[in-house]
């Protein structure tokens, strides 16, 4: 992938090193759950994992720690990747959404953290993955999630980790488009959870597209994509972490689904093809 000679993205939010463990939440408990039913998935929707929690009235609290900005910061290759890969989702989605969707499209903002941080959406945690906040238009990511899909995942490469990134922002495109609100409206039920997530896949291969168009893809880079997205299947992650297979209970689909839909994305480039709903 064509990323060093890109450039930077302004969006992207540097919460490293911030003490994350002087967060606290009041109720006791859901930043617990949120770690046992996100963790090993990517892509996760936290809003999927609250609806049915009891109301909180505590407050998330951060307790003082050094400043944020993040000029303060020494600067890592891995910093510098995924604001080169957020770049290019903005230049890429600036041209798109218009295009084929009549819509203006608003940047989301990054946030790297180490740890947990907090969200709109409530209490973030590393396990959970990578996941996208519709509350606050944001994506979290902690790099550790990187090494975990080399180490546990096989899934090396550049282009495996800007699919990851690419996955979210496709999030932040269905919140624009009004999609999200439409399943939240629609209920809880697994079946929406999937369509939800397999469209985002797909608007990982319209990006993927496009980026490719520009010259940024390079050889092996989609194979690298499709084998992230097949590890992140949810029949891989239960075979590896629960020696089953139990297909009823899948949030984002199977590893086959997952690289379908990001596959019709990248051969098309037209969001149109991206119905998951159907």
């Amino acid at each position: 992938m064509r990323w060093r000679d890109y450039g930077q993205s302004s969006n992207v939010e540097d919460r490293r090193g911030l003490g994350g463990r002087g967060l606290a939440i009041g109720g006791g408990g859901i930043g617990v759950l949120i770690l046992v039913l996100g963790a090993m998935l990517c892509g996760v929707d936290p809003r999927q994992l609250l609806e049915n929690l009891p109301t909180e009235t505590g407050q998330i609290q951060q307790q003082p720690g050094p400043a944020s900005n993040s000029v303060n910061k020494p600067a890592d290759e891995n910093r510098q990747f995924v604001s080169a890969v957020m770049k290019m989702t903005e230049d890429i989605w600036g041209e798109i959404l218009p295009a084929q969707a009549s819509r203006r499209y608003q940047q989301p903002k990054l946030v790297l953290y180490s740890g947990q941080t907090p969200s709109a959406c409530g209490y973030g945690e590393a396990a959970m993955g990578p996941f996208y906040c519709p509350g606050d238009q944001k994506l979290y990511l902690d790099f550790d999630f990187f090494q975990e899909l080399s180490r546990e995942f096989h899934a090396d490469g550049d282009f495996a980790r800007a699919y990851v990134i690419a996955h979210e922002v496709g999030h932040h495109v269905q919140n624009l488009l009004g999609t999200m609100d439409k399943v939240q409206s629609a209920g809880q039920s697994n079946r929406l959870s999937v369509a939800l997530e397999l469209q985002a896949d797909c608007y990982a291969g319209v990006w993927a597209f496009h980026a490719q168009r520009k010259g940024l893809v390079e050889a092996g880079d989609a194979e690298e994509a499709i084998r992230a997205a097949a590890a992140v299947g949810d029949d891989t992650i239960q075979r590896r972490t629960q020696g089953v297979v139990m297909p009823d209970s899948f949030t984002h689909g199977s590893s086959q689904q997952r690289m379908q839909w990001f596959a019709k994305g990248m051969q098309s480039g037209d969001m149109r093809q991206c119905g998951a709903f159907r």
